[in-house]
């Protein structure tokens, strides 16, 4: 089976924020990616609402549903915010850490902190009560002692943080260790039945390395496809990621 690859257009979101205008349109973003080959469109709603706004979680929920593809929301502990993926049931729900002054997303959540794993273990209650049909995801290290504690949780996946690596990756630096410690990681969640997705700061290359180790069932792309988008447009960008997918089952 494929790998599926998921498309975070987060970043249109930001263009349109920028202006304050009703331009680029999310909606659209996540049309052309499933016409070109997504498995999947992500949205981060954020607790500052720096790119994705609560209308558009239903506006993308619908595109979805009419290509018969998933939508995943990404959101902090946020009752706020949980409530409205309660009302809106996203097929995924991936469970993330956020700090106001952060550029983007900088690791994965503390689960060995016991405020954060209360508040986590909270929310995956929460939405196994208020979004029955959807499923669950950590966005986490792959520690072993983390990966524990989201089988603790009972959540459907994880979703490794890939941003160290991918930024080594592109300076040229040895990525030898990280690959050893995601399989390390793989052995362990494989074992417990869940999910093990990868995500964040990835790049063709990046995703090509990754790929080949064969072990990840989804990736979740986004900065770099919108980035490379302005060049090349899009769908061509989508469809680049997805004939790299296709070499190496899993």
């Amino acid at each position: 089976m494929k790998a599926r690859l998921g498309i975070n257009i987060d970043h249109v979101a930001t263009l349109r924020q920028a202006r304050g205008e009703s331009y680029p349109s999310v909606v659209d973003a996540a049309r052309v990616s499933l016409e070109n080959g997504a498995d999947q469109i992500t949205i981060h709603l954020r607790e500052d609402r720096r790119h994705i706004q609560d209308t558009d979680v239903p506006a993308v929920k619908l595109m979805t549903e009419r290509y018969g593809k998933p939508l995943n929301l990404e959101l902090a502990c946020s009752e706020e915010i949980l409530n409205l993926a309660a009302d809106v049931s996203p097929d995924w729900v991936c469970i993330v850490p956020e700090k106001r002054e952060e550029r983007t997303t900088e690791g994965g959540l503390d689960l060995l902190n016991k405020d954060v794993f209360s508040a986590v273990k909270g929310a995956c209650d929460f939405l196994r009560k208020n979004n029955p049909s959807g499923k669950i995801s950590l966005f986490v290290e792959s520690d072993p002692e983390i990966l524990q504690k989201c089988i603790d949780c009972r959540v459907n996946a994880v979703e490794i943080h890939t941003g160290d690596y991918a930024r080594d990756h592109l300076n040229g630096e040895p990525i030898e260790l990280y690959l050893q410690n995601y399989l390390r990681g793989y052995q362990i969640i494989k074992k417990a039945g869940m999910g093990y997705h990868a995500g964040h700061g990835l790049t063709d290359k990046s995703l090509e390395s990754l790929v080949a180790q064969g072990i990840f069932e989804e990736y979740n792309i986004g900065h770099w496809i919108i980035c490379e988008s302005v060049f090349h447009g899009l769908g061509a960008v989508v469809s680049k990621c997805q004939t790299i997918l296709k070499t190496k089952k899993v």
